[in-house]
């Protein structure tokens, strides 16, 4: 007998339900001041209102050691760099502009911009790990044009993390797991149509940052505005043209996938205002007019959705979730099929209701309970295939007190 949901779709819905739960800041590498260029101090931004939060993580401090990712355990000795000296030891030492937030594994991914080595940032516990298994790049001497460094970092649609030389000549892969591996997928090719806006030139493509889409491509926000979108699989970058509706003196040094599906940009030279750009017209409209800070480089954890979707995803997606708070369902994504659910509701009969993405129900299961605080565990039947499901709870008025989406792994 067929699952409920074929399996053929999964890596489809996956995408899907990533795109849906979508963050509403983005973290941004900064100065301490607002006119500053040490790119040393973590903060957030409001998506929605463009205010840039307090510093979440001091980057300059070398006096606070890092964590090895192989051994979970603090550095004991403070690194001796020979040409950045105890500046090696600060999570930031050099400064960053390339960061990627890993949603998944709670983990923003970086890499200083003259130390050759990964590192990331545990979100939960702020604690920094410095990747000691293995260099980044290779390339432990960075040219005096910066053509070698890194300035530009996404986590794509497979979960790995992508980033760029500002050359062209190297995009490195890297996984996200337990054990992290880099991976030197070569240089990027230009497509023919190109002509002279080349993806290796550096008056057009040097600096900036990636985003990816859900198609699985990279696109490259060049310091210098032009826009390139990258086939991962075949390396090709094909130039899309340059952002309008800018200063002249604007230069684009992060990028990251908003809230809306636009693109939200920022400068490290000009502070004037963040934008966003519509990836289809390359038009930049402003944020805010309050001003922003200058900034190194942006990350969300975001993917620009670019594919069009069947139109029984649509009919899902437009199916409004409700939560007050009062309800927890976890774990989020599903695992083995089963999952559970903490009611701080009034003593009474609910119904929980479990639908596919065609609205289909899979299970309907009547809980009795008994008062604020309880959890029931409820197992979805053998025949539910991996996918998107709708997961319904209502009172014993048939009022609906809770909807929520679910991804079932």
């Amino acid at each position: 007998m067929r699952k409920i949901l074929p399996v053929l779709f999964v890596s489809f819905f996956s995408s899907f339900f990533a795109s849906s739960q979508t963050d509403r800041f983005a973290y941004a590498i900064t100065d301490v001041n607002k006119e500053g260029a040490n790119w040393s101090f973590l903060r957030k931004i409001d998506l929605k209102t463009g205010a840039f939060s307090e510093v979440l993580l001091n980057g300059n401090d070398a006096a606070s050691l890092a964590y090895d990712d192989a051994t979970k355990k603090q550095i004991s000795e403070p690194l001796k760099d020979a040409r950045f000296g105890n500046i090696a030891n600060a999570a930031f030492g050099t400064g960053v502009a390339a960061i990627a937030f890993d949603k998944r594994n709670n983990r923003l991914y970086y890499t200083p911009m003259f130390i050759d080595q990964l590192r990331y940032i545990d979100l939960k516990t702020m604690k920094v790990y410095f990747i000691t298994t293995s260099e980044f790049t290779g390339i432990k001497t960075k040219a005096t044009d910066q053509s070698n460094i890194v300035t530009r970092m996404a986590i794509g649609m497979d979960g790995n993390g992508y980033a760029l030389t500002n050359d062209g000549n190297h995009l490195l892969q890297f996984t996200t797991g337990k054990k992290i591996v880099v991976s030197d997928l070569g240089a990027l090719v230009d497509d023919p149509e190109n002509k002279t806006a080349s993806v290796h030139n550096s008056c057009n493509s040097f600096g900036g940052d990636m985003i990816a889409d859900d198609d699985g491509n990279l696109f490259l926000f060049s310091n210098r505005t032009n826009v390139f979108k990258i086939n991962i699989g075949t390396k090709v970058a094909t130039h899309l043209g340059t952002v309008s509706g800018l200063p002249a003196t604007y230069t684009i040094n992060g990028s990251a996938v908003d809230n809306q599906n636009q693109v939200l940009i920022s400068s490290a030279v000009d502070n004037s205002n963040i934008y966003t750009v519509d990836i289809k017209t390359l038009a930049a409209t402003p944020v805010q007019s309050a001003g922003a800070w200058r900034t190194a480089d942006l990350a969300t954890s975001n993917l620009l959705a670019t594919r069009r979707p069947f139109p029984f995803v649509r009919l899902l997606k437009a199916i409004e979730e409700t939560d007050d708070g009062r309800i927890q369902l976890f774990p989020n994504p599903v695992t083995n099929n089963r999952f559970t659910v903490q009611f701080n509701l009034a003593e009474g009969n609910y119904t929980v209701q479990i639908k596919d993405v065609l609205g289909r129900q899979v299970s309907r299961i009547k809980t009795n309970i008994k008062g604020e605080g309880q959890t029931e565990t409820f197992q979805l039947p053998s025949l539910a295939g991996k996918g998107v499901y709708l997961v319904k709870i209502t009172d014993h008025n048939n009022k609906t007190v809770f909807t929520r989406k679910i991804l079932v792994q």
